[in-house]
């Protein structure tokens, strides 16, 4: 998995990709659908070098680099669905054409270098046109915190530990990084109260979590074995799942969440290829007096490297920090590696019942939770349900959000004798209720 786009020693002729603290190293490039900021142009794919996106949508820039006529017809839409449906070889295959253009030397830097924007000049689409939306529930530790605040006798259900939990989203409402959104109303039971009332949510929360994008579907009936998932599996992104949880307390049963959950999601732009992360493949945790996964979720490869040391972390920017000019305060750093479930394991059961996925189609990681609280991706957790508010630097104190707060997360991998490889930035901000 390990080939020449991802030597460490690569460097770019685009300067700001050589900086060891950039998000975009020549190691990385990832994809995203952009157009310059304020224009009316279509939206095309880009590729991010340094601060600078790359435009692919120009056909003379694919013409350089040897497309054929198919991905130069994909690199031109408005979405990434076209490349997405091609997969891994060619998505392989422009991955190294890419490498090999925007390296120091090539000869293609002069041709390049007009095609080369301003990241901060730029605005953003989601990056596929998303036909459905599965959330999962992949930390054991998110799972055994929530359940002690719902289900005190019971935190664990005792499915968790065999099969990979997960509900169908709503794909309407997911937005772009920069997403405001309304506080939602919804049916608030109070305690002791003997009847709910329709009110604006109290008690909004983030969710820090991985979107999952797939590349080529497969037929209905068709399942997928866990040999060949992540081979359906274009790359992965940012994704703040904000949840109400005062509407959910009361809604969540018998079938889980709805208008807790329905009213905003928001995505990073950036999609990271699972082939860029290949260095930072991991052992999976699941501890080994914990029930082994059935046949049909296991291979010796997802036992070896299954999982991605990915590095994660959730900041808070206030109305009165942004009015006073601070800076965003850092409320929680984490990784992917404690995920309970892999990425191949959470297709092949999407799948083993002959769903049928498509390009475009998105999975929620669920809230990524570490081990100790400090480590949680959620304010339920973080607060213990609200018990315990957390100081921030101004002197406010948050338990749940509050009318103005912007949450940002950001994610990176990073280890001696591999290139840093970052996901940008997933930022939302919640607006007063409408009425």
């Amino acid at each position: 998995m390990i080939n020449e786009t991802h030597k460490p020693a690569l460097r770019s002729w685009v300067a700001t990709a050589n900086d060891p603290d950039s998000d975009f190293s020549i190691q990385n490039l990832p994809f995203a659908i952009f157009r310059r900021q304020g224009s009316q142009e279509a939206f095309r794919v880009g590729v991010a070098i340094g601060d600078q996106v790359l435009d692919l949508g120009q056909p003379a820039v694919c013409a350089a680099l040897g497309l054929d006529a198919s991905v130069t017809a994909a690199l031109a839409q408005p979405a990434l669905n076209g490349l997405m449906a091609q997969g891994p070889a060619v998505w392989s295959a422009l991955r190294l054409a890419l490498s090999r253009a925007l390296r120091e030397g090539s000869p293609l830097q002069t041709t390049l270098q007009g095609a080369l924007l301003p990241q901060a000049q730029v605005e953003y689409a989601l990056p596929a046109r998303i036909g459905d939306y599965t959330d999962f529930y992949t930390s054991v530790y998110h799972a055994t915190n929530v359940g002690k605040l719902f289900r005190p006798d019971n935190p664990l259900l005792p499915n968790y530990k065999w099969v990979p939990i997960g509900y169908h989203g709503r794909s309407s409402s997911i937005g772009v990084s920069g997403q405001a959104f309304h506080r939602p109303k919804g049916q608030l039971m109070a305690p002791g109260a003997t009847a709910p009332v329709l009110a604006p949510s109290q008690r909004m929360d983030i969710e820090l979590e991985l979107g999952i994008f797939i590349g080529q579907g497969n037929a209905l009936g068709q399942s997928i074995p866990m040999t060949e998932a992540e081979d359906h599996v274009f790359g992965l992104c940012l994704l703040n799942d904000w949840s109400a949880r005062d509407i959910q307390a009361w809604e969540y049963q018998p079938l889980g969440p709805f208008l807790a959950k329905n009213f905003a999601t928001t995505l990073s732009p950036w999609v990271v290829t699972l082939e860029a992360l290949a260095p930072y493949r991991t052992v999976p945790f699941r501890p080994a007096e914990d029930p082994q996964p059935l046949p049909y979720l296991d291979t010796p490869a997802n036992r070896r490297r299954g999982a991605l040391d990915i590095q994660l972390e959730v900041l808070i920017q206030t109305a009165k920090m942004k009015q006073a000019g601070l800076a965003p305060h850092r409320l929680v750093q984490t990784s992917y590696r404690h995920a309970y479930w892999t990425i191949a394991q959470l297709v092949t059961h999407h799948t083993v019942n002959g769903c049928n996925l498509q390009p475009g189609d998105l999975f929620g990681s669920g809230t990524l939770s570490g081990p100790t609280l400090d480590q949680a991706g959620a304010l339920l957790e973080l607060t213990t349900g609200g018990k315990h508010p957390i100081s921030l630097p101004n002197g406010e104190t948050r338990t749940f959000l509050q009318d103005g707060d912007t949450v940002l997360l950001r994610g990176h991998c990073s280890q001696a004798g591999a290139a840093r490889i970052g996901f940008g930035v997933c930022e939302g901000t919640l607006l007063p209720a409408r009425g």
